[in-house]
């Protein structure tokens, strides 16, 4: 469709054949087609002299075309009708005279703004038939035609006009705007999550991956919930971190009753359950055992012989752990039970526009419940103030997710066995932010943002804290920096790297009138300049030894667990040690963790490593694309040739 974005002089009897009033990209037909002129009307008392008007129809055949207004292709316009001609500027500066602004600073049109001349990619359209336009187009230089031609090779249609996106979901992304604050201001746009109060827990979730638990403990999760208020949920478990050696699963059947929201942790509901039953099922003989060995210890009197010592693996046998009928309970020996089930939490969630290919509607809904203590001894009588990594619903789950569909046609008899992933290596070089607005323990909401450098192993965080689950009310900023040692692979949690971090400078912003009195009021010398403080202003608090009132102590150090994965998307995911439950820092090799917190996404940096891995893979990739598609081309670009000598020739 040709754009022929023309004004004409409303004084003037001869129109162009082309108008744009309102600049939307529509071409109409010259008024004296729509519309055909009508003849005078006589005025009262006279009668149309009908001779004078014959000799004008004559007059107005005998009349050259430059006359109406309509300059010849190969003679320069009359100076009154110069702004009738359509212009195809060069490229250098079209986007200005367009009254467009350019392409790197904003992602959308702004269409508002009406243009008078015609850039080169506009004058692209071979259907000007279609417009009845056909002899003003005729007026168009041949180096247009020969954009055309050159549009037709290249296989890209040069007239597609960038449609605006302002009544899409999510924000924009500006251009020049980086990829990190780009996602850090994504997560801050509460129009894309909402969340269901009371929450709706009919349907089925599964787990979008293998799960990591504090001990460790592999595992995948596939709960159903009915309208009836009962629910069914398995729960598989494996001996290594890919979920790929299955040993035990759970069917827990019980009751469910929502009750109100919670007063301790915004935005989650209390919910209270009961449960009915609980079985087992063994995969492999040493599973048996070795599972049957912590029920007959930990587990009271009357599970001392669940099982005989000696007792054969028989595949596929289901066991009683508990029933609430015959009033027995052998779960403890395992650290189980079902206290997430107290807190619940459901988002639906609109992923950004950039991830939305090949997902429908796009809507993705997930179902947050209650953490687990990194404590083993606390496991069994915690009630959660946080949240574990979230279920997704089976019929809305982002995609791909090649987890979502084994996990939700497994059962206790198949455990699901997900693909295989390889080993990455700890490069931490780059840039990572959060993925969405974290919750943990103690009611803290938040996201991180981090730079790794690794030619010195310095590293630096940006700590956004907020009183919201959405991340939309900053309460104050913490930007840390110190260094790191080079990792080790862990012996307790497969899969996982072990790093030692020390924080040696703090600076701190307060972003809310709370937390500048609480900073003001606090002892002299604890943190930063008391009464000094003001909201967005930032102060360094390492003079201090931190910040007391923030729980800031420095200098610091903390012994981590990292672990660095991709994604179905193939993109870089770093998961990084799970803070304790109790809120006080991993600051001995004993309280190292040993399960992670929501992954963090790179957003910037690549190692010099991953970058040359992707970059031979393009190349490789760019090989096998030129040639399968040179013979193609070849007849086009042949065509092009023959047509612009043609063309050239004709001028």
């Amino acid at each position: 469709m040709c754009l022929l974005l023309l004004s004409f002089t409303p004084s003037s009897p001869f129109q162009s054949g082309v108008s744009s009033s309102s600049g939307e990209g529509t071409c109409e037909l010259p008024p004296s087609k729509l519309h055909p002129a009508k003849p005078p009307r006589a005025t009262p008392g006279t009668f149309p002299d009908k001779k004078k008007q014959q000799q004008q129809q004559k007059k107005k055949k005998q009349e050259p075309r430059r006359h109406a207004g309509l300059p010849s292709p190969w003679q320069e316009p009359r100076e009154k009708a110069t702004h009738l001609r359509p212009s195809c500027p060069s490229s250098r500066g079209q986007d200005s005279q367009l009254g467009l602004p350019p392409l790197w600073e904003v992602g959308t049109w702004k269409e508002s703004q009406p243009s008078r001349s015609l850039p080169h990619r506009f004058c692209s359209s071979a259907s000007f038939q279609d417009l009845g336009v056909a002899s003003e187009c005729a007026m168009l230089p041949s180096w247009c035609l020969v954009g055309l031609l050159v549009a037709y090779a290249s296989g890209k249609k040069l007239w597609d006009v960038p449609t605006s996106q302002v009544d899409q979901n999510g924000p924009v992304k500006l251009h020049w705007e980086p990829q990190c604050q780009y996602q850090l201001r994504h997560l801050q746009d509460g129009a894309r999550i909402s969340a269901l109060l009371p929450p709706r827990l009919d349907g089925h979730w599964v787990s979008t991956g293998c799960e990591v638990r504090p001990g460790p403990e592999f595992l995948t999760r596939s709960y159903m919930f009915f309208p009836n208020r009962l629910f069914k949920a398995y729960q598989f478990y494996y001996r290594d971190p890919a979920c790929q050696d299955p040993t035990y699963s759970l069917v827990i059947k019980g009751k469910i009753r929502l009750r109100q929201a919670s007063w301790i942790t915004r935005g989650a509901t209390e919910a209270d359950y009961h449960l009915h039953k609980v079985g087992i099922v063994f995969h492999s003989q040493r599973a048996m055992w070795e599972t049957v060995a912590r029920i007959n210890q930990s587990s009271g009197e009357h599970c001392s012989e669940f099982l005989p010592a000696g007792r054969t693996w028989a595949p596929g046998a289901l066991y009683e752990l508990l029933s609430a009928k015959a009033g027995r309970d052998c779960t403890s020996g395992l650290g189980f039970a079902m206290h997430e089930l107290s807190l619940v939490r459901v988002e639906k969630y609109q992923p950004p526009l950039f991830l939305q290919q090949n997902q429908g509607n796009g809507e993705v809904e997930e179902l947050y419940l209650g953490d687990i203590h990194t404590e083993w001894s606390e496991r069994l009588h915690y009630r959660p103030t946080g949240y574990q990594r979230p279920l997704q619903n089976a019929m809305h789950h982002i995609h791909p997710c090649p987890a979502c569909g084994i996990v939700y046609r497994a059962d206790e008899h198949h455990p699901p066995l997900l693909p295989e992933k390889p080993e990455l290596p700890m490069l931490l070089t780059g840039r990572w932010v959060s993925s969405r607005c974290e919750v943990r323990p103690a009611v803290l909401f938040l996201t991180r943002y981090f730079i790794f450098h690794g030619h010195n192993r310095t590293w630096e965080g940006y700590y956004h804290h907020y009183s919201d689950p959405l991340c939309k009310q900053p309460t104050f900023t913490v930007y840390a920096l110190g260094h790191y040692t080079q990792g080790a692979p862990s012996f307790i949690v497969r899969g996982g790297t072990e790093l030692v971090f020390k924080v040696t400078h703090a600076r701190v912003t307060p972003m809310d009138q709370i937390t500048v009195t609480m900073l003001n009021s606090s002892d002299f010398g604890s943190c930063g300049e008391a009464g000094l403080w003001h909201i967005g202003e930032e102060m360094d608090v390492t003079h201090t030894n931190g910040c007391a009132a923030l729980g800031i102590r420095l200098p610091h150090m903390e012994y981590e667990l990292f672990r660095i994965e991709h994604d179905a998307k193939d993109r870089s995911l770093l998961y990084i040690g799970e803070r304790p439950t109790d809120g006080s820092s991993p600051n001995t090799p004993s309280k190292r963790p040993t399960s992670y917190q929501s992954p963090l996404l790179q957003c910037g940096g690549p190692s010099a490593a991953l970058a040359k891995l992707s970059k031979s893979n393009f190349l490789r990739r760019l090989s096998d694309d030129v040639g399968s598609g040179a013979a193609k081309t070849l007849p086009q670009v042949s065509l092009l040739a023959f047509l612009s000598i043609q063309l050239v020739r004709w001028d």
